[in-house]
């Protein structure tokens, strides 16, 4: 599968963001899909998953509260809804999916990954 993140761009404090990953090639169904990010000079951590339903979510404690996963298995997509945005939250987001799992916080229980979006959040 191939996945093409968007979204992202420069945002005031205070500010939203709705980012999407829109993939490609084998059924979008099969794949937990995660959302990492990674900040200069950090590495990368985790900030939410979904299953392959989309019946559970889970998010990294930074971002709970504020941003929400979501899928539109017709569309091929998963959204990460940030709101609340805060400078510690700029970072390059990326996407991805793990094939026939129920979704993780390890970004080694991945198997593919987007090329990610930049999320900029000025103070």
């Amino acid at each position: 599968v191939q996945l093409q993140a968007s979204g992202g761009g420069l945002v005031q404090a205070g500010g939203s963001l709705r980012l999407s990953c829109a993939a490609s090639g084998r059924a979008f169904s099969r794949y937990a899909m995660g959302w990492f990010r990674q900040a200069p000079g950090k590495e990368r951590e985790f900030v939410a998953t979904i299953s392959w339903s989309g019946v559970s979510t889970y998010y990294a404690d930074s971002v709970r509260g504020r941003f929400t996963i979501s899928r539109d298995g017709a569309k091929k997509t998963v959204y990460l809804q940030a709101v609340s945005l805060k400078p510690e939250d700029t970072a390059v987001y990326y996407c991805a999916a793990q094939d026939l799992g129920g979704g993780s916080r390890y970004p080694d229980d991945y198997d593919y990954w987007g090329q990610g979006t930049q999320v900029t959040v000025s103070s």
